[in-house]
């Protein structure tokens, strides 16, 4: 307990007892302390005062609401009081969250008033003094509990009036401020297959719009506490999802509860009520539990910053070596569309950045269909699967024998390949957008998490608003160039180079076939590599038979070379191309253990800092994060000097539990970086890393 916090009690306990009520030492337990006061100096006989329990837990413990949450037991008291006097229930303040690995519990971590009504007889004679007795019974939690209980007393006369001195007055109004506000907001409930769905209307309430908002049911068995609360604002309207308890037994006729906004002492809460009904669906939402500030990246930002972010992010892909080989087909054909009218640049580029734009809303609506089906979905989901990587590889390897002239591919090929470079092509265009976005999946540049993690926590409009404009940031480039007057003087003259050049971008798409081929082996296995390589053979044969036909004629060729080709393609169903647990990406690396929820508690319960690295075989930023950062001996000398426990989530074929981790702090994809301080909450570490900026956190500088 604080020093500030014992020389308050003594103090309100010496007011009291020199205005006339008389309360017993607080009493010492294990890891907490508890006293019984009064708000005034006398009772007087036909009206109700109060009284209060004042629990001061010690740091990093707390006491429990009336609902705990996963665990826990909620305070109570046993009166023992003279004829005249009768106590009320206890007047719960609004609580809080906190988490103990995968358990989540409701209730308080700092000095917290009870506050109880206890009422008065008319006929309670005056000048009579009486003794109240109140047997407090409460359990006191960090990583281990303590039950406790004390007989607590205060002594007040019976007067004709009574006051209250400014300090006592003070204790009281503060606890009044955190109580539930009434009448109680009114609202609808359904129960769904396995979610609770809740709305509230918040009209007539003001709350700011990136305010961290969380709702506590009182019935302890509804939800499932240690699961995601989604929730969607619109209209005056709060709309929550959660996953249903275990528990659930039979629908109430209403439930009631608390909306809590903000954390610590300034929070506010509204009592709310709601009744049988139908709720629409909350699509996706961010948890808002004790995670405190880091769970609420970006909602403290208006739509704008987050549009400005998005668009940043997007800029930012276009030098992501990921989508690099793509920009320069697509700088190829702008090369050559030089020699042509300014009107077919424009359209070329225009036709670029609708195939941009539309892909990435195509991804914003998988991950909403996702979110609202209950599956965990992030930014570079697709690459989670080892069929989806293995068409990659096939698609890039076509492209790059196509770039090196060992393959023409003509226009029924709807633009890939040789088309992609040719003038005029609007579906080429249309397509290498489209490849843009499918290869930037891999990456997360800076700003982009902030942004997305925002856009799945709000309705499907702002959603899709914010994924377009990500796009109209990876598109930016060859817009500016498509379309200011002027621009394209930035961009060398068409001439003989053009063809060397071209060959030459063809081994960049070779690199990400090997590096694709990496992220299956990785994720499926060496049989996969082997089945996916012969497949890559196979259809490099098909295509070089199908070059040896008559020009203009289908020959006799084609139909071997189709067969084999079919069979290429085939080879993408093998039973090999399924993901194996997903345990491969943490194995032998010295000092680095699987994350785990429980593991981070218990780390964090022991004392030591700890560095989160959430991470994916499939995300080029970060590999490159640790090749550059994490893997130097700089990093490794403040790791071992300050004792840093490092904990690696592996997301490579997609992890539920590693989903939960990003959301919770505000993120829609990998690379997540997170340095826990002992005793300290999160601090969430730039997606583009360099050993000063680990070296720093670690020792926790600014």
């Amino acid at each position: 307990m604080n020093l500030s916090n014992v020389f308050r009690a003594a103090l309100v306990t010496a007011l009291m007892q020199l205005a006339g009520a008389s309360s017993a030492e607080p009493v010492r337990a294990p890891h907490i302390s508890a006293e019984l006061l009064a708000e005034d100096n006398a009772l007087v006989p036909g009206q109700t005062h109060w009284l209060a329990l004042r629990l001061a837990p010690d740091p990093h413990w707390h006491t429990y609401w009336i609902n705990p949450g996963d665990s826990g037991l909620a305070t109570r008291m046993e009166w023992t009081l003279p004829a005249g006097l009768s106590a009320g229930e206890i007047h719960w303040p609004a609580p809080e969250q906190f988490s103990l690995g995968d358990i989540v519990n409701y209730g308080y971590g700092d000095t917290t008033l009870h506050l109880v009504p206890l009422t008065v007889s008319a006929e309670l004679p005056i000048g009579t003094p009486v003794q109240i007795i109140a047997k407090a019974h409460w359990l006191v939690c960090a990583d281990i509990c303590i039950p406790g209980s004390a007989e607590l007393t205060v002594q007040m006369p019976v007067a004709g009036k009574a006051t209250s001195v400014p300090a006592v007055a003070a204790a009281f109004a503060e606890a009044r401020a955190l109580l539930p506000q009434l009448p109680p907001l009114s609202g609808q409930y359904e129960i769904g297959a396995d979610t609770v769905q809740l709305q509230i209307d918040t009209a007539s309430i003001s709350v700011a719009a990136g305010e961290a908002l969380h709702v506590y049911p009182q019935p302890n068995t509804l939800i499932n506490h240690s699961a995601q609360q989604h929730q969607a604002r619109e209209a005056g309207q709060l709309r929550i999802s959660q996953r249903r308890s275990d528990y659930f037994e039979t629908p109430p006729p209403e439930i009631s509860g608390v909306l809590v906004a903000g954390s610590g002492p300034q929070r506010q809460a509204w009592a709310f009520s709601a009744s049988a009904g139908s709720v629409p669906a909350v699509a996706a939402g961010l948890p808002t539990g004790s995670e405190g500030a880091a769970n609420t990246v970006g909602q403290g930002l208006g739509l704008l910053a987050i549009l400005g972010f998005a668009f940043i992010g997007g800029l930012i892909l276009n030098l992501m070596p990921c989508v690099l080989p793509v920009l320069a087909i697509k700088g190829m054909s702008l090369v050559q569309g030089q020699s042509g009218a300014s009107g077919e640049q424009r359209r070329q580029t225009l036709v670029y950045a609708l195939g941009v734009v539309l892909s990435c809303l195509a991804i914003a609506a998988a991950l909403l269909g996702a979110r609202a089906a209950g599956e965990a979905a992030g930014w570079g989901f697709q690459l989670q699967s080892p069929v989806v990587v293995s068409a990659m590889a096939y698609l890039f390897f076509v492209l790059g024998l196509s770039l090196s002239g060992l393959v023409e591919i003509g226009s029924g090929w709807m633009g890939m390949g040789q088309q992609l470079t040719e003038r005029g092509g609007l579906s080429g265009s249309f397509f290498t957008g489209v490849l843009a976005v499918v290869v930037a999946s891999p990456c997360t540049a800076p700003f982009m998490g902030t942004a997305l993690g925002y856009a799945m926590t709000q309705n499907a409009a702002t959603a899709l608003l914010v994924f377009a404009t990500l796009g109209l940031g990876l598109a930016a480039p060859f817009l500016i160039i498509g379309l200011v007057p002027g621009a394209a003087r930035w961009i060398p003259k068409p001439g003989a180079w053009m063809e060397g050049f071209k060959q030459f971008m063809a081994f960049p798409l070779y690199l990400t076939v090997v590096w694709l081929i990496w992220v299956l082996g990785r994720q499926a296995g060496a049989n996969a590599v082997a089945v996916i390589g012969s497949g890559l053979v196979l259809l490099a044969l098909s295509l070089w038979i199908w070059t040896r036909r008559p020009a203009g004629e289908r020959g006799w060729l084609a139909a071997p070379a189709l067969a084999i080709g079919v069979l290429a393609l085939g080879l993408l169903a093998a039973p090999q191309l399924k993901a194996v647990a997903a345990t491969n990406s943490v194995q032998s690396e010295a000092g680095v253990e699987p994350y785990s929820d429980q593991r981070l508690a218990e780390l964090r319960a022991a004392g030591h800092t700890v560095f989160v690295n959430m991470t994916a075989d499939w995300c080029i930023s970060c590999l490159a994060n640790e090749r550059v950062a994490l893997s130097s001996e700089a990093v490794a000398a403040a790791f071992e000097l300050n004792d840093v426990k490092v904990l690696k989530g592996d997301w490579t074929n997609g992890d539920p539990a590693i989903t939960a981790v990003l959301e919770r702090h505000g993120r829609n994809g990998v690379p997540l970086y997170l340095v826990y301080a002992a005793g300290a909450e999160a601090r969430i570490l730039p997606q583009i890393l360099t050993p000063g900026i680990v070296v720093n956190a670690v020792q926790h500088r600014q």
